[in-house]
């Protein structure tokens, strides 16, 4: 049984103005999503600045999004690391907090191959007892998971069930699909590649997206469980610009800025994330209006 179907939410951390987090405003944020039909929430992920909070600060946050979803959602907490003993305690501690399950990064900086892939995710999974969805971002870790390693990750440890693919190789990605059918789900990584990878056979995506947008996002992957393909590309068309805005400087400096021209309060980021320029944000507003969101 797959941990969902559709559109997760790849959430904000919204923090104050002296760089604590901001629980009100987070609160705000689940609230939104869920009224307008996010599928699960990602906390503690890339988009969620994980890499600038301490470990208890996101374990913090991380039982504070479970208790505040209270069930109605799945919650899927970032817990991966490029430590793998540290990789293990955060999913062992959001395992305890009761997450539905965990998404675990490729290690970043130090790297690994794929036989360290393979005894990194394994290691990781094996100490707990929840799913884990594998996160292949080799554009921010400098590491790709191979399609035949995911896959044999999946085949060998019950509870890998998933990966998140946002390598942007739709090549890579039907390899995937091809040697991993019925045995891994996959998701879009890549708000502008829900459409084709759910044309090869995935189940969604963990959206940045849906952070300003989560209704439509959703849409899109319920036209394409509908079978309209038709109807699912056109949408995914004409969410592009947007798209492309919010990946204009580095995730999650524009999602920010959008979340607070909305007036959701989303805050500052942590350095050595810094806010976004003029130009940028001026780009970004207009295909806000253009898309109905702002």
């Amino acid at each position: 049984m797959s941990i969902f179907n559709g559109a997760a939410v790849a959430i904000v951390t919204p923090f104050n103005a002296d760089g604590s987090v901001n629980y009100e405003k987070l609160d705000n944020l689940i609230e939104y999503q869920i009224k307008n039909s996010t599928d699960a929430i990602v906390i503690c992920g890339t988009t969620g600045e994980a890499s600038t909070l301490s470990h208890e600060e996101h374990l913090d946050v991380v039982r504070h999004c479970i208790k505040t979803v209270n069930k109605r959602v799945p919650v899927i907490a970032g817990t991966g690391s490029n430590s793998t003993e540290t990789a293990i305690y955060l999913s062992q501690e959001a395992e305890k907090a009761g997450a539905d399950a965990v998404l675990l990064v490729t290690p970043y900086y130090n790297k690994a191959t794929q036989g360290g892939l393979y005894v990194h995710f394994k290691d990781t999974a094996d100490a707990i007892n929840i799913p884990c969805i594998l996160y292949n971002v080799p554009s921010r870790t400098g590491c790709n998971i191979l399609p035949e390693t995911a896959v044999k990750l999946a085949k060998d440890v019950e509870n890998i069930v998933a990966i998140k693919e946002a390598s942007g190789n739709i090549s890579q990605i039907a390899k995937l699909a091809h040697l991993g059918a019925g045995v891994i789900d996959i998701y879009s990584g890549n708000d502008d590649q829900i459409v084709p990878i759910m044309s090869l056979g995935g189940i969604g995506v963990i959206s940045v997206l849906s952070n300003v947008a989560p209704q439509q996002t959703h849409d899109i992957c319920q036209a394409c469980f509908d079978g309209d393909f038709k109807k699912a590309a056109q949408m995914q068309l004409d969410a592009l610009p947007l798209i492309d805005s919010l990946f204009s400087e580095v995730n999650p400096i524009p999602v920010k800025k959008a979340l607070n021209l909305m007036g959701f309060e989303a805050g500052p980021l942590r350095k050595p994330l810094t806010e976004m320029e003029e130009a940028h944000a001026k780009i970004l507003e207009e295909n806000m209006k253009a898309y109905g969101i702002y």
